[in-house]
């Protein structure tokens, strides 16, 4: 996946990283990491500041400038498909951390990863987890990274339109199993979004190599609910999913990827998972 150096500003087009300390797996004591606003001068997202940690600068640097551009990337997609339906796509901020955030969500430690909180609109990415997908999780490549961000894109897509607020209001009113179960299908959604925007990317600029595809697949793969907890507990429990098993997530990546399409998408209605 080529990617080359693009300023952005708050997830817009030309990201200004005012400090690069950390990301969704990363940064700060008070740690957010800030960037400028939205494309098109939107208010500045606060960026967290913390001294240079086990990556280094130079890796910390190289890992933001590669967030931005993938965010950048996955806004063009977005506004045009938002646009062809006649209805307007407002582009997420981001925000680098490592270690621990706060956000309108709560307060999270790297240990819950990359999230999307819909409160504030902000996609939270520690860079540190990077390290973590390629070392710990087996999944290394670019587009392995890509496939990170673009699924919590796809949450910040669902937020916007309503299908958020309809699960968590739909969750209050279920018990746990049936709260677990609808989780999974707004994960599973949000991994074919993924694939939606890499088909668009791929359609329309010609962004995957070789070899691209094989590695968000594995990322995919190897961050299901079932191997996360076999490795973390050596058995699995599936009424304890929330993400989905290794072989739906692929499967709803795939299907993104295929058809392009975000209403073939739609895991509420799906006849199975």
């Amino acid at each position: 996946m080529p990617v080359g150096r693009r300023t952005v500003a708050g997830g817009g087009i030309g990201l200004l990283i005012l400090v690069v300390l950390g990301l969704l797996f990363g940064i700060d004591p008070a740690l957010l990491v800030g960037l400028t606003g939205q494309m098109g001068g939107g208010p500045s997202v606060p960026v967290s500041e913390s001294p240079a940690g086990a990556m280094g600068r130079a890796r910390e640097d190289e890992l933001a400038d590669f967030v931005s551009v993938v965010l950048a990337d996955t806004e063009d997609t977005w506004r045009d498909i938002f646009a062809a339906g006649d209805a307007h796509y407002r582009d997420p901020k981001l925000v680098l951390f490592t270690d621990r955030v706060s956000s309108a969500c709560g307060f999270t430690d790297a240990a819950v990863g990359p999230f999307y909180c819909p409160a504030d609109e902000r996609v939270y990415i520690d860079l540190a987890f990077y390290d973590d997908l390629r070392n710990r999780f087996h999944a290394p490549g670019d587009f392995a990274q890509a496939y990170v961000i673009a699924h919590e894109v796809g949450h910040h897509v669902q937020n916007l339109l309503g299908i958020s607020d309809q699960v968590t209001r739909a969750q209050r009113a279920a018990g746990r199993a049936d709260a677990n179960r609808l989780s999974v299908m707004l994960e599973l959604q949000a991994d074919c979004l993924a694939g939606v925007w890499a088909h668009h990317a791929q359609r329309s600029r010609d962004l995957l190599e070789q070899g691209d595809l094989r590695e968000g697949l594995n990322a995919a793969a190897q961050i299901g609910d079932d191997r996360m907890q076999r490795r973390a507990r050596g058995f699995v429990v599936p009424d304890s999913f929330t993400h989905g098993s290794s072989e739906q997530r692929v499967r709803w990546f795939t299907r993104g990827v295929q058809r392009g399409d975000l209403n073939d998408c739609n895991t509420f209605e799906a006849a199975s998972l």
